[in-house]
């Protein structure tokens, strides 16, 4: 079986080889250090060897739920933000026909989110929408208290009771929270609703293979099984290899740390198919909020090519040298369209006749990173065989692990996220919440 596999012959042009290798032994050093728990944030490290810990009791237990509720819905409602919701997303599109909405009968529920934004036209629209369906909720949150997914799981359940029925409605909502405390906790034992739990050692950004994911995805019919088969796959690979020929983590890490110490500062990352886009919207959390802090970290900018090759692809092209590529590259499509022959050929695209379009999506990918380096801009390539649940798994364990050696090749806490709570202060007080009088106070003096 083909794996995900990592390419960098196109940074030495930018730094040299030799320079990259001269941080093979602390990106080593980096990984020992996740292995052995003893870095920064290191009660945070169930994720690491999450992949091979899952049991087969586990995944009957998902897939006994999903049965259970993909019977009785044409929807299943997601509430979560950030790490409770991209996950998921990211399987989900990465896995879904491109016109999913479209489709006059699906196989399983649709997975539709709420809770991640605080859009009172969204969720209007979304509750007049699901008077005309049946469906199912799973409430996301450690804590049960964090605004946006509580708004949204308030508003929710009593639309939900309206609908069916109290007794109905328990049946069709599981809570995903802490083990045991917290205010979602409470209310799920107060009411009777299945509940899974959100490991203690797993922050939200690195969830996906927890209860997080795995649930709605049973729940809406993807292979969970293959999923972390994918990611068990990549766990033994990095975690058991230490030469940067066999551990592409290592490798990523290592360059993308390089080349940020050269003073390229930000790193795009690029897809030519846009069934990953979510996954490049995961990406940037995952590294956004593990890298960015202590005045340091890559920032982490996705396009999704070719589109945006008509709108960034100028400035990626001839904006300030301050950046890097890491292109997702995908060797095959699941499906075969030939351009046509026309015989007026008004549009001059005879000379494409007969040729695929992904053979003219792989020169347009190819062109565009030829022209990129031309340009000045560093290029990473990770290629997978293609857009299964297996590949993702592997791609979504990658991106994972080596996001915990960049983090501590930074030298900060990839594991905590201190400046997510600077907004939620603010908010509180101008809300005028219990208990923070005083920051409102200072905040309406200043305003």
């Amino acid at each position: 079986m083909n794996n995900l596999s990592i390419d960098i012959k196109n940074v030495y042009g930018f730094i040299p080889e030799t320079e990259i290798n001269s941080l093979k032994a602390e990106s080593v050093a980096k990984l020992d250090a996740l292995k052995k728990g003893d870095g920064e944030g290191n009660d945070f490290l169930g994720w690491i060897d999450l992949p091979s810990s899952i049991s087969e009791e586990n995944l009957q237990t998902i897939e006994k739920t999903a049965a259970r509720l993909s019977a009785k819905s044409d929807i299943v409602i997601v509430i979560g933000i950030g790490g409770s919701y991209l996950g998921a997303k990211a399987v989900n599109d990465a896995l879904s026909h491109n016109f999913e909405g479209l489709k006059e009968k699906r196989d399983a529920p649709m997975m539709i989110f709420a809770g991640h934004n605080i859009g009172e036209d969204y969720i209007q629209e979304l509750t007049d929408t699901l008077d005309n369906y049946s469906y199912s909720i799973v409430v996301i949150s450690k804590s049960g208290t964090t605004t946006e997914p509580a708004l949204a799981f308030r508003i929710l359940k009593d639309h939900l009771i309206a609908k069916v029925g109290a007794e109905e409605a328990v049946s069709r909502i599981v809570a995903i929270t802490d083990g045991s405390k917290g205010a979602l906790r409470e209310l799920a034992e107060q009411e009777g609703y299945e509940t899974y739990v959100i490991p203690d050692n797993v922050g939200g950004r690195f969830s996906v293979l927890t209860p997080v994911g795995l649930v709605p995805l049973a729940i809406s019919g993807f292979n969970i099984r293959e999923l972390v088969a994918g990611a068990v796959a990549m766990e033994e690979r990095c975690l058991n290899k230490e030469s940067f020929e066999e551990n592409p983590a290592l490798l990523y890490a290592a360059t993308r740390n390089a080349l940020y110490r050269s003073g390229k500062k930000i790193e795009i990352l690029v897809n030519y198919n846009n069934k990953l886009h979510y996954v490049s919207e995961w990406w940037k959390q995952l590294y956004g909020e593990s890298e960015g802090k202590d005045g340091k970290g890559i920032f982490p900018a996705a396009v999704d090519n070719s589109s945006d090759l008509h709108s960034m692809g100028q400035y990626i092209q001839e904006g300030e040298r301050i950046l890097f590529e890491t292109v997702i590259s995908v060797t095959n499509s699941e499906h075969t369209v030939h351009v046509p022959k026309d015989s007026k050929d008004l549009d001059k695209l005879n000379y494409l006749a007969g040729k695929r379009i992904d053979e003219v999506n792989k020169m347009a990918e190819l062109g565009t990173t030829l022209a990129h380096i031309d340009g000045g801009v560093p290029n990473i390539r990770i290629e997978i065989p293609e857009i299964n649940a297996n590949y993702i798994g592997q791609l979504m364990y990658f991106f994972e692990i080596a996001c915990g050696i960049s983090g501590y090749m930074l030298e900060v806490n990839p594991f905590n996220q201190p400046g997510v709570e600077a907004y939620k202060k603010n908010m509180f007080a101008l809300l005028e919440k219990p208990g923070f009088e005083e920051e409102t106070k200072k905040i309406k003096e200043r305003l």
